[in-house]
């Protein structure tokens, strides 16, 4: 700049001394308009170097905000790069649209138009690229309070699952208590035709039909009463165990013509006779005890012969640990 200058004052002098004043008058002039229209062109240049750096902190700004969100960093992180490509394109334009300035100051005046133009679609451009990305950070915002309500949710049901897996443990323990209470008070019957056994929460105390029943007779036998008493015993001290007492037959049809018509007959009277002496032995909540017959219809072995029959004609007691606070868990969700 100081060169040139320097050139158009020795111009200028050199004017001063070969033309007429005249001349002299007209040459100050247009220097006069070119110093104007230089400092014009600069100070343009200037806003527009100070636009491209507030641009360009924005844009850090930005790339800050982006980089600390954890979902769809894929497509917005592509969709940045393709940002950052055409503002770097952008900005390597506004070097060259610099550089043409420069060249206009130093005196190419037929491109001035043409490089006002060229500016003008740049500030655009960028002030566009910059509602894209403001665009893309309230998106990127929007989609970060999602997914902290999501872990938010996700804790809650984080919680509600533990106090479940809390909640079947103590159900576990409390039917591993309840199978113990049973196997101290029917010592004597266990593996005499009485089974105890725990199984997906429940206890199942399994009597054969020789331990309860003449055959296909509904009348509870003397020792089939006594292990009754003992079991009822252990039920009045455990007030919050559920009861379903199932009767089973063998699938040999019955054939009766008077009270027990057939295998459903029995398997009720029996399940009923049994449910009655539980009752009668002990104070247990009626409302705790279930009795239904299943008759031949859920044996433990399918076989036809005389060993599977015997072992499928039995009495099956299910003992259920209450699942209230269980239930409620599952109704709050």
């Amino acid at each position: 700049m100081k060169k040139f200058s320097l050139v158009l004052i020795s111009c200028i002098f050199f004017a001063v001394a070969c033309v007429p004043e005249r001349l002299l008058e007209e040459s100050k002039s247009k220097l006069k308009n070119c110093e104007t229209e230089r400092d014009v062109l600069k100070k343009e240049s200037d806003g527009l170097t100070a636009e491209l750096a507030e641009a360009k902190e924005q844009l850090k700004k930005d790339q800050k905000t982006i980089d600390g969100l954890k979902r769809d960093t894929s497509i917005n992180g592509s969709s940045h790069r393709a940002l950052t490509a055409k503002y770097e394109k952008l900005n390597l334009l506004n070097d060259q649209l610099m550089d043409r300035m420069n060249k206009i100051m130093a005196g190419h005046d037929s491109d001035n138009s043409k490089l006002s133009g060229d500016l003008q679609n740049t500030r655009e451009q960028l002030l566009r690229k910059q509602d894209t990305l403001r665009a893309l950070e309230t998106r990127l915002n929007a989609q970060r309070v999602e997914l902290d309500n999501l872990n938010t949710e996700l804790k809650k049901r984080e919680a509600r699952v533990s106090e479940l897996e809390e909640l079947l443990k103590n159900k576990d323990k409390a039917a591993a208590d309840l199978k113990k209470k049973l196997s101290d008070a029917l010592f004597n019957f266990e593996n005499k035709g009485l089974t105890i056994t725990q199984k997906n929460g429940k206890v199942y105390v399994s009597m054969d039909e020789n331990l309860l029943f003449a055959s296909g007779k509904t009348g509870v036998e003397p020792r089939g009463v006594e292990a009754l008493k003992n079991l009822a015993r252990v039920l009045e001290q455990n007030p919050d165990i559920n009861v379903m007492v199932e009767g089973h037959t063998d699938d040999v049809p019955m054939k009766g013509s008077g009270e027990i018509k057939d295998n459903w007959d029995l398997s009720v009277m029996r399940a009923t006779s049994v449910t009655k002496i539980i009752l009668g032995s002990a104070k247990v909540d009626a409302r705790r005890v279930t009795a239904c017959g299943r008759g031949e219809f859920v044996p433990l072995d399918t076989a036809k012969t005389p060993e599977a029959r015997k072992k499928n004609r039995r009495t099956e007691i299910i003992l259920t640990p209450k699942l209230d606070e269980l239930l409620k868990v599952l109704d709050t969700n």
